[in-house]
């Protein structure tokens, strides 16, 4: 069954994207990317050298743009101005590349979304011919006047960046799924697979995590199990669960025709 995630008019067979911080070194990114599955990874332009700084090691020796569709982010960025600007930057180092991930930060405590800012970024990138992919706070309203700005797709924050608390808020979430005609995404706050299932059984067209396998014990295991999870999270998802039934019970066996009965 073709079941592909559709960003921008093009189709990915996985539905996890994965960041590239944090890891011990570049060979780890790349074996824990390989084991997540992942076609789209994202990059912090401030943090990362993708050819900047030409006498460091350069991601994209190990990330090939031939083989990942990188997406360059902009964590580290407190304003609308310093947003743009360094995604400008990442279409120039990548020939023109238009696809990318927008985010401004409100404070470096808790990196939650300055959503103002981010919706003055977001209609500047659309006008100047990027496919915005945008991390947002968790509210319907703004969600959808995101999308209404051309952004190619949402990406509501389960909680806190790098918190590893999971969905806090499922109900919001669902709000803005159902409104949704563009793919919705949870970008932070996923600390396990179980996390990431109930991101996709919650009818989330993806996960974008980061800190959850870089930050575990075996980053590649958690890696493998992260893509296992959101396979199955979806899988889940498009079988629809049965109804629940509270203070009901119905038996897996039928009791018609039992002995002594």
């Amino acid at each position: 069954m073709n079941d592909s995630l559709v960003i921008a008019g093009k189709a990915y067979a996985s539905r996890l994207l994965v960041g590239t911080g944090k890891y011990k070194d570049f060979a780890q990114t790349r074996e824990a990317i390989d084991a997540s599955g992942a076609e789209i990874v994202t990059v912090a332009i401030r943090r990362t050298n993708i050819g900047q700084n030409p006498d460091e090691p350069n991601l994209l020796d190990v990330l090939p743009p031939e083989k990942f569709t990188l997406l360059p982010n902009t964590a580290g960025c407190y304003s609308a101005d310093d947003a743009v600007r360094t995604l400008r930057l990442a279409r120039e180092l990548l020939d023109g590349h238009a696809l990318v991930k927008l985010e401004v930060l409100g404070d470096p405590k808790t990196l939650f979304p300055n959503m103002p800012e981010t919706l003055k970024a977001a209609e500047t990138l659309v006008r100047d011919g990027f496919e915005v992919m945008v991390y947002c706070a968790d509210d319907p309203i703004q969600a959808k006047m995101l999308e209404d700005i051309g952004c190619v797709a949402v990406m509501p924050l389960a909680s806190l960046i790098g918190s590893g608390m999971g969905i806090l808020n499922p109900w919001n979430l669902r709000l803005i799924i159902d409104n949704a005609k563009v793919p919705v995404l949870v970008d932070a706050g996923v600390g396990t697979a179980s996390d990431a299932a109930i991101a996709m059984e919650l009818g989330c067209d993806g996960v974008l995590m980061n800190t959850a396998i870089a930050a575990a014990g075996q980053p590649v295991r958690m890696a493998g199990a992260m893509r296992k999870a959101v396979e199955a999270g979806r899988d889940a998802y498009l079988a629809g669960r049965m109804p629940r039934k509270f203070y009901s019970a119905d038996p897996s066996s039928p009791t018609q025709g039992l002995i002594g009965s």
